[in-house]
């Protein structure tokens, strides 16, 4: 109970706290950030970024055991100061006092607190070919809590009325979906950011953050977060926190008063990114594009940090390791990976590599071309040397082949010919299984929409999407075939999950309130993706492929023990054709089910296929 008590004191505080007389201390300290820290960790470094009215006119000293105060950095702002701190390996939990001695005789006193790790935090695992990963939008999917909707000091109130305002979606209305989303079939939720974003208008996304410590109010508190994952992997879910590394809101605490100048990219006047990634792997791109790409603004509310500021860098990485420990994730999202360095994003996944040799991160590289997006995955062979270490990625090109394949008519280049050619060039991948593959997203058309609100392309489409090699990513509501257009405004792509808020028409928990092709939509996912989350050969089998012929692709998953024929008709008519020409993949096996249409092949000589349909063949020998 005391340390339950002295924790929660701790949050009201800051999570330190300040012993000294009123009025007798020219100096004060507003934020000591992080907030606290671990013993244990691999690396034993940590700088702590203090601040308050003049701190940096003090001097700082410490005794604790096992802890060496190495150096004290003053910037040009005098109300920042640098601590850099070894935590040896023989340091122990407890609280430390920091020591600031300014013009006059009493010192100010900080406490800081080293918690000790959680047992097997350095050996957490993360996501994997097994799982399949749904990405939800807090604010839209569900609220639990209709209490914290407004909160006190939040600029921004809730109006669902407005698709771009903020509609009242938290932590509890997740967790209150838990089950829902266990019976669906997914193993993995990656939500869009949850940190505070205390901005005027347009917050609810939670990419302009302005307090990288804490959880945003209207969305829970850190307690909430930290309990929201427990209570996940209880269920057998992981959970997936998307950082932001490139950018954050231009309410932040700091841009009143900056550690120095150059922690943000400064211009004359506001300069836009000009969103270029391909420039930084074009041989023959211009050093201004290249700057215009990293140190342009995201946007006018979102200021663009300078990782070139060994300060920032630091900041970013003790931010994303911290809650990492606090919270127990299990992975990592990394939003506009390519705009914030190679250098600095390199460094960052060593550091975490180190700390989590077994933690998941996957990048969003935004690119067209699977030439550029493979550049940025580890181990590429790229000719300049470089190598992210980067595990995961997440494969556009393919997002775009899967919306044009099911709308063009069938080519040699077009129709299923583009899935074809696109998984063709996995070569250029350093290991393509490791690649996250989607249909839409937050920032895209919802594919039931590009698909012309065809249900059978549809299926079609996630047929592929949940057999094809690498990690399936859905996005909310894609299982019940929601509709947008992202050239309508990004609040039409981002429309509140049905049953989320009590008095909606429809629901997902009462399925008879759903529309007939969102029923049907429902169903055909969660058999499918129940199906997937048992079969290995899906998860990790090889991939052999065929040429299309007459708009039907013919591919295959196996392993030593096992295969599964993937069949897709992308035609308005039947088709019957015979099996010779897949002979190597069907070899010793005679006879196989369809988990889709449920039908039984007593042999595979000759296969048949209804018009724009899919069928998933488990071959049995």
């Amino acid at each position: 109970m005391k340390v339950k008590w002295f924790f929660r004191l701790s949050l009201l505080l800051g999570f330190f706290s300040i012993q000294h007389p009123t009025g007798i201390f020219a100096q004060e300290v507003s934020r000591i950030e992080p907030p606290f820290w671990w013993t244990g960790m691999a690396e034993s470094e940590l700088q702590l970024l203090v601040y308050g009215k003049d701190i940096g006119k003090t001097r700082v000293s410490l005794s604790y055991p096992g802890v060496e105060l190495k150096e004290v950095v003053m910037v040009e702002n005098p109300n920042y100061l640098f601590i850099n701190l070894n935590i040896g390996s023989q340091a122990s939990p407890g609280i430390m006092q920091l020591v600031f001695q300014g013009s006059r005789k009493r010192p100010l006193v900080i406490s800081y607190e080293l918690k000790a790790r959680t047992e097997g935090s350095a050996q957490r695992g993360g996501f994997d070919n097994a799982d399949v990963i749904y990405l939800l939008m807090p604010d839209r999917f569900a609220n639990g809590n209709p209490a914290n909707d407004n909160m006190p000091g939040m600029l921004e109130k809730a109006n669902r009325g407005n698709p771009d305002g903020r509609h009242g979606g938290d932590l509890a209305g997740i967790v209150s979906h838990f089950d829902y989303l266990k019976k669906l079939g997914v193993t993995t939720l990656w939500l869009n950011p949850v940190l505070e974003n205390n901005m005027p208008a347009y917050s609810y996304h939670g990419y302009a953050i302005t307090d990288f410590y804490k959880v945003d109010p209207r969305f829970g508190t850190n307690e909430d977060y930290a309990d929201l994952i427990r209570k996940a992997q209880d269920k057998g879910l992981k959970i997936v926190k998307d950082v932001v590394f490139n950018h954050f809101g231009t309410n932040h605490w700091w841009m009143n008063d900056l550690p120095s100048a150059d922690w943000i990219n400064q211009w004359p006047e506001f300069t836009r990114s000009n969103y270029r990634g391909g420039t930084l792997t074009d041989p023959y791109a211009s050093e201004s594009d290249k700057k215009l790409m990293l140190r342009g603004w995201f946007d006018r509310t979102m200021a663009d940090f300078n990782q070139d500021n060994p300060f920032v860098s630091n900041y970013l990485i003790q931010n994303s390791i911290w809650w990492v420990e606090y919270a127990g994730l299990d992975g990592i999202r990394v939003d506009t990976y390519p705009y914030s360095g190679k250098s600095f994003m390199r460094r960052w996944k060593q550091r975490i590599n180190k700390e989590y040799p077994n933690f998941s991160v996957v990048g969003e590289v935004w690119l067209n071309t699977t030439p550029q997006v493979a550049y940025w995955m580890g181990n590429a062979a790229n000719a300049d040397g470089f190598n992210s270490e980067l595990k995961h990625l997440f494969d556009f090109p393919l997002k775009y082949a899967i919306r044009d394949a099911f709308n063009e008519s069938n080519g040699w280049s077009s129709g299923v010919s583009r899935l074809y050619e696109s998984l063709s060039l996995d070569f250029l991948y350093a290991n393509p299984m490791n690649i996250v593959v989607f249909a839409d997203n937050h920032d895209a058309d919802r594919i039931f929409t590009a698909l012309r609100d065809d249900i059978r392309k549809f299926r079609m489409a996630m047929a592929f999407l949940l057999t094809v090699r690498g990690i399936p990513q859905i996005y909310y509501g894609t299982e019940i075939a929601m509709t947008g257009w992202e050239h309508s405004g990004h609040g039409f792509i981002r429309e509140d999950f049905p049953g989320g808020w009590d008095g909606d028409e429809s629901s997902v928990k009462d399925r008879k309130s759903l529309k007939e092709n969102q029923r049907e939509a429902l169903e055909f996912m969660q058999m499918l993706l129940n199906w997937r989350k048992n079969k290995k050969v899906i998860h990790n089998g090889k991939t052999t492929h065929y040429v299309p012929e007459n708009g039907v692709y013919v591919y295959f998953r196996h392993d030593d023990n096992e295969s599964v024929m993937v069949v897709i008709n992308n035609n308005e008519e039947s088709r019957t054709f015979t099996t010779e020409r897949f002979a190597e993949n069907l070899t010793g096996y005679q006879t196989g089910t369809d988990v889709l249409h449920r039908t039984y092949f007593d042999q595979l000589r000759t296969i048949s296929i209804p018009a724009m349909s899919a069928r998933i063949i488990e071959l049995k020998r």
